[in-house]
């Protein structure tokens, strides 16, 4: 590759590593370590087709599909069902965190119960804020089937959330 395509292509990474991060941590449920092999992983087979991809129209949305696709692919494996804990480790005082800690932590809770695909809609359609035929393009599905998993999926944290997010939220 040549100097100024891996210059692009750095600085492309620098930018967009924070968000593909938070959209992994999202998809993993919280595993903050798996979500920085994702992120590895998708940047690293966004490098080896950079030249390809620079003159994409959207290299940012092209990083994201192909994030998805390395989540939904490492769940297919069966060794990603090994879990070592359940629970999160050291976790901060939320005394001293402030802010809308304890939320956040039930909302990666209730997004590590969902069924890894259940997710992925729920990250790409909310989060990500992406179409109905969008998501059924980056996870090679039909749109009938991402608008089955939504309602799904969304039920599913309804009931989840229901009785949690009255403790974190005030009246």
């Amino acid at each position: 590759m040549r100097k100024v395509q891996g210059d692009g292509y750095a600085e492309f990474a620098g930018a967009r590593a924070g968000h593909l991060y938070r959209s992994a941590c999202l998809l993993t449920g919280g595993d903050v370590h798996l979500a920085e092999d994702l992120v590895q992983e998708a940047l690293g087979r966004m490098y080896v087709s950079w030249g390809r991809v620079s003159r994409s129209d959207n290299p940012a949305a092209y990083a994201q599909t192909v994030l998805t696709r390395t989540f939904l692919a490492h769940r297919r494996l069966r060794s990603s069902s090994e879990r070592a804990t359940d629970v999160f480790p050291d976790l901060p005082d939320p005394a001293a965190a402030g802010g809308d800690t304890p939320l956040r932590l039930t909302l990666v809770e209730a997004l590590r119960g969902l069924p890894p695909k259940d997710r992925a809609v729920v990250v790409l359609r909310y989060w990500e804020d992406r179409s109905v035929e969008e998501t059924a393009e980056v996870m090679r599905t039909s749109s009938a089937a991402v608008r089955t998993r939504s309602v799904r999926a969304l039920a599913r944290l309804r009931t989840v959330l229901g009785g949690s997010l009255s403790e974190h939220v005030a009246p």
